[in-house]
């Protein structure tokens, strides 16, 4: 999978992501394909873990919500554009929304993370919205990246470092996390 970190710290906000894609037990680094798991869309950026499909399906799907359903600087925004990206993911791109029996909603089959000005946000499958204070973590080398943000948190001074650890300790201890560090940093606005 992927290690893929979002930050909030001394007036900034940071997204990282590692590079590289892994199909099964083949991985495909860096090097090989322009394995970005960031895009920017509507002044924010957005990482993806889970299929590789994710990345491209995700990008072409909120590219083509009309501008008044491409809300990404809420909770309440970000629900009310997965809801409606979630029909678009269903009827468009054949979205197999079927993981167990016992879901209590469709399934999007993705987890995401987001930054921009307005802050850290996290939506996962059933379209959960998060808005996180310092930090957060999604992909297989999650628990790392957490571990390392937490025990940099109170020593460094911008959202930044704060990601590059994380990333770092993902691509260091999980078998499908692997550099280059990928990162992009905003300015808050209040």
């Amino acid at each position: 999978m992927s290690t893929v970190v979002v930050a909030r710290k001394g007036g900034s906000v940071a997204i990282a992501a590692d590079s590289l894609v892994t199909f099964g037990e083949m991985r495909l680094p860096h090097g090989y394909e322009a394995n970005a798991k960031l895009f920017d869309l509507a002044g924010s950026a957005i990482g993806t873990v889970g299929s590789v499909a994710h990345y491209t399906v995700l990008q072409s799907a909120l590219a083509a919500l009309p501008p008044e359903q491409r809300r990404l600087d809420s909770r309440e925004g970000l629900f009310d554009t997965f809801l409606a990206l979630h029909l678009k993911l269903k009827e468009r791109f054949f979205l197999n929304t079927k993981e167990h029996d016992s879901d209590p909603y469709e399934s999007s089959q993705y987890s995401i993370v987001l930054a921009n000005p307005r802050g850290i946000f996290g939506v996962e499958s059933y379209r959960e919205v998060f808005e996180f204070e310092r930090f957060w973590a999604i992909g297989s080398g999650r628990r790392f990246a957490l571990g390392a943000m937490h025990a940099v948190w109170a020593k460094a001074k911008t959202a930044r470092e704060v990601v590059q650890a994380g990333v770092a300790a993902g691509c260091e201890f999980d078998t499908s996390s692997a550099g280059p560090i990928r990162v992009q940093t905003f300015k808050l606005k209040n």
